[in-house]
């Protein structure tokens, strides 16, 4: 499985907002790490998939619809034994069945305790892609702590975004808590900027939140969206 393969398979079902899933996989040819999502269709086949994952487990709405699984209640997290994974799938399909009666699921190993961050990625009209960095989850809309550069950038210009936002304290480490990687935080914001600038048919990326801890970062969800028609890539 290639890049273009992924879009392609999209653009071929008229769809230019990538699953999660599908946006991983992305990230995974990339080089960038995320936390692993399986596919599944059903309560046994999630409650399966979790006991070989090993819990907690996180569990998410999968639809080529519903593009913000937060906001519609189809996320569940800290899920710790199987019953609590099945009951957690059918409430979750009787909340989305009128927004998308097809819709499946993801079940996703719970990522490690950090600091939540976000990496994304628009692309303006005038200056091309542009990244955007700041603290992630509800943090982003609350504070808008947000630093910002045109792409491509090195990992020395992914540092000075890091280092450039207010909550940097969190990053560093507070009240007796370790500090997250920063050297691997910027690195991995620079491959995202790699991925853009090499594949202009992206043409916005949202990973948040970004799990920041002291043994590295992963993304813990993706989102991805591509250009209507397919872009030559660079590489």
């Amino acid at each position: 499985m290639s890049i273009n393969i992924i879009m392609e398979g999209a653009r071929s079902e008229g769809r230019q907002v990538l699953t999660e899933d599908e946006s991983k996989q992305i990230l995974a040819l990339a080089g960038i790490p995320s936390t692993p999502c399986r596919v599944v269709e059903s309560p046994g086949e999630a409650a399966r998939a979790a006991g070989e994952m090993g819990f907690p487990v996180a569990l998410k709405v999968r639809s080529t619809i519903i593009t913000h699984k937060s906001d519609v209640g189809g996320v569940y997290l800290n899920l710790d034994c199987p019953e609590q994974v099945s009951r957690a799938f059918n409430d979750m399909r009787e909340k989305v069945r009128g927004l998308d009666p097809g819709a499946g699921a993801t079940v996703q190993p719970m990522a490690p305790p950090g600091v939540e961050v976000i990496i994304g990625m628009t692309t303006d009209s005038h200056f091309g892609p542009v990244m955007a960095f700041g603290l992630g989850g509800a943090a982003v809309e609350v504070l808008g702590d947000l630093s910002f550069r045109m792409a491509p950038i090195t990992t020395a210009d992914a540092l000075e975004m890091i280092h450039s936002i207010k909550g940097i304290a969190l990053l560093k480490g507070y009240r007796g808590r370790p500090g997250a990687d920063l050297t691997g935080l910027a690195d991995m914001l620079a491959k995202v900027s790699q991925l853009v600038t090499s594949y202009p048919g992206i043409r916005e990326i949202d990973l948040n939140p970004v799990i920041a801890h002291p043994g590295g970062s992963l993304a813990a969800d993706a989102r991805i969206v591509i250009s209507e028609y397919r872009s030559q890539t660079l590489r």
